[in-house]
């Protein structure tokens, strides 16, 4: 099968499609004939180096397609069946990829529709339920108009919550859309949100990593009530909980998003796709930032 693979550390330019021998499914997974694969933050990170010292390495985490062999012991599924989810051998931007979490495809949504879901729901539902959000509480979400950010505020709405949104005016319309109240970026941030919730709000969660953390601390009533997945080195240095992948998954949103989307609740991301020849001009776009919504490879007919 083709695959993106780097051998080497650096620019999208080390990144290459290759043949590689193809997967198989172990117990509980199942392999899918990937028709689009999602492009992800932690890929280029990692295709930097910045992640797992190991080479080469092979790309993606997250994708939709046709299943087509099941692994022992796999019965919710079917040969034939549109399902998505994640990759957790991080292979996903190929023609043939191995899932270990998955879900049906909801019947409204194409296969690039449902590949930029699976890692921007879970990052969203696995911060939310470590704020411990609730019905009635205020959200504050740094970054509210990206793939995160959106699925963060449209979550928030979904469990009864009030959300205050920061992002460009540019995107103000498309939070209002989703529910939020939305407020700009820059000085005076903090004045910006008290005019609307005058007594600060219960919760905030930082997706941008803009350096807005002592605001965001100062704004929720402490550094316990928030939560980052985008500024590491400010969580350590303010105390706030930088929010990864092995404090516990949300997988679980995965099964209930189709709900959401069927039922008019959840709008999933604008996507721009390439195809997956194109993955290196994939990975400058999303390096150079302010992509609303979902970079996403197609893959397959």
């Amino acid at each position: 099968m083709k695959a993106a693979r780097f051998s080497r550390f650096g620019g999208p330019e080390v990144l290459e499609i290759v043949d590689l021998p193809d997967p198989h499914p172990g117990p509980g997974q199942v392999r899918i004939a990937v028709r689009a694969a999602g492009v992800s933050l932690s890929d280029w990170k990692k295709r930097r180096g910045l992640m797992d010292p190991e080479l080469p390495q092979t790309m993606g985490y997250e994708a939709a397609g046709v299943v087509d062999e099941l692994g022992a012991g796999v019965a919710d599924v079917a040969v034939g069946d549109r399902v998505f989810g994640l990759s957790a051998e991080g292979a996903a931007q190929a023609e043939l990829a191995v899932l270990s979490y998955y879900a049906p495809i909801p019947p409204s949504l194409d296969f690039p529709g449902a590949a930029a879901l699976p890692a921007a729901i879970e990052t969203a539902a696995r911060a939310l339920d470590q704020l411990g959000l609730g019905s009635g509480g205020t959200l504050l979400v740094n970054g509210a108009s990206g793939s995160v950010g959106s699925a963060a505020v449209q979550l928030a709405v979904a469990r009864g919550a009030r959300v205050i949104g920061i992002a460009s005016p540019a995107s103000h319309d498309y939070l209002h859309s989703l529910g939020a109240e939305p407020v700009a970026y820059g000085e005076g941030l903090a004045s910006r949100v008290r005019a609307l919730a005058p007594g600060g709000v219960d919760r905030a969660l930082d997706v941008a990593g803009s350096g807005v953390l002592p605001e965001l601390i100062d704004l929720a009533g402490g550094a316990e009530h928030v939560i980052t997945v985008a500024d590491f080195e400010g969580a350590r240095k303010y105390g706030v909980r930088f929010s990864r992948g092995d404090d516990g998954r949300a997988l679980y949103v995965l099964a209930e998003i189709g709900g959401l989307i069927e039922s008019g609740r959840f709008a999933p991301p604008v996507v721009r796709t390439f195809p997956l020849a194109e993955v290196a001009e994939a990975h400058r776009v999303s390096e150079q930032g302010r992509v609303r919504g979902k970079l996403v490879l197609l893959v397959g007919s």
